[in-house]
């Protein structure tokens, strides 16, 4: 078997803990090298993966000077810093893993595109979603035409009310300036699966949302700057209460890998009293929503429409899907897709029966790192390229133009 080397880019977070632990257990895939800015998440994932203090880059771009070190790269860094690092990558000849977004402007997305046409290299963007057993089953029932032509659709993503304060509020994503607008930090991958359900181009979208509860007016009376000197001992937000419970036997995973590379009770107490997930919430200098809904025209009279919403007790999406001939429901948390074909008996498919894996973006980080391994070794396309990525990045840009315009009305390049 042909082994495939990859180099990563980013062990801070998902680089390490999701992609790296994945990709070294792939038959026939090894990490070749790893760069990271931050030493304690180099020095932590050169450990686990056994790699040489040579192959060890204290960023991206000195890996990306040295001739070409592997046949993947995976970029797991900040969103802004995706378009020079992919273009460099694709003129160095490098296979791509790019993480969501693929960029935070229109142009820098049309950038990494053409970058990846004229090299001829694969790029895969981790729209992790179309590679789940519940979303791959639900697009394989539409086609297969059970329940005629889709009419319209409905999808919701439960952020969680933990998950927002940690990545959107205290986290890496919190401010547009910094990463991006949260339609496109986070809800890409809908904007993305939502294409993928419907398979036709979106014309135009109008959308609402804000910033309504993360903001210093619903701070709790009597509350400080940091949760270390806060009196206020109630808060569902307090950081010592969320993140210390997290340090177990093997607390590597996330979130507790965020505050540090070697999360042990000590060191997450450390990033607490200092570092910004001890932020007081309610007083913090994000700026993304916490909300917004948005409506989709496709091609067809096909319609669409978006929840995101931070206020869900826990993290999951479902959508709904209307056709001419039937109805299918799907949800994460309960893992059962209904079907209800019309004037016919319904059916019920337990997602644990189509795949023994379902960790991970409920199954699909695994299914697109081994489509992206197979491919490369083939030579061949991979089953989702980055022209379909670039378009739900386009849905996601004019969605927030709409948001900020007050729900006009904005047609989709």
């Amino acid at each position: 078997m042909k082994q495939v080397s990859v180099a990563i880019v980013g062990m801070g977070g998902r680089g390490r803990n999701t992609y790296g632990r994945m990709m070294s257990k792939i038959e026939g895939a090894y990490i070749a090298a790893i760069a990271d800015i931050d030493a304690d998440a180099l020095n932590e994932s050169a450990k686990e993966f056994n790699i040489a203090p040579e192959n060890c880059y204290t960023s991206a771009e000195e890996l990306l000077a040295q001739p070409k070190l592997a046949d993947i790269l995976c970029i797991c860094t900040p969103d802004d810093c995706h378009v020079s690092q992919a273009v460099a990558a694709l003129e160095k000849g490098y296979h791509l893993l790019l993480e969501k977004p693929i960029a935070t402007t229109p142009e820098d997305c049309r950038a990494v595109r053409d970058a990846a046409v004229k090299s001829g290299s694969l790029v895969v963007v981790c729209h992790v979603l179309r590679y789940t057993p519940l979303y791959a089953e639900v697009k394989r029932i539409i086609d297969s035409g059970e329940i005629g032509d889709v009419v319209t659709l409905s999808a919701i993503e439960r952020v969680m009310y933990w998950h927002q304060a940690h990545s959107f509020v205290r986290g890496n994503w919190r401010n547009k300036a910094l990463s991006a607008p949260m339609i496109l930090a986070k809800s890409c991958h809908d904007m993305d699966i939502i294409r993928f359900l419907v398979g036709k181009k979106c014309k135009s979208v109008s959308s609402y949302g804000s910033l309504t509860h993360f903001t210093e007016e619903n701070a709790p009376e009597g509350s400080t700057a940091r949760c270390k000197d806060c009196p206020v001992k109630d808060c569902i937000y307090n950081a010592y209460d969320f993140y210390l419970p997290l340090v177990k036997e093997d607390s590597t995973w996330w979130p507790a890998n965020i505050l540090a590379a070697d999360p042990t009770k000590e060191n997450i107490t450390k990033a607490i009293d200092e570092g910004p997930y001890g932020r007081c919430v309610y007083r913090c200098d994000n700026d993304v929503v916490d909300h917004q809904v948005v409506n989709m025209l496709f091609e067809d009279g096909v319609t669409a429409n978006f929840t995101m919403t931070a206020f869900t007790n826990s993290g999951e999406r479902g959508v709904m899907v209307m056709g001419t001939k039937g109805e299918i429901r799907a949800d994460f948390k309960e893992n059962i897709i209904h079907v209800y074909p019309f004037g016919k008996e319904e059916r019920h498919i337990d997602v644990r029966t189509l795949s023994g894996d379902l960790s991970g973006h409920g199954g699909g980080d695994i299914v697109m790192l081994r489509n992206l391994i197979e491919s490369v070794r083939k030579g061949e396309a991979p089953t989702f390229q980055i022209a379909e990525s670039v378009e739900s990045h386009f849905m996601a840009f004019a969605a927030e133009e709409s948001r900020l315009a007050g729900g006009k009305p904005f047609e989709v390049e």
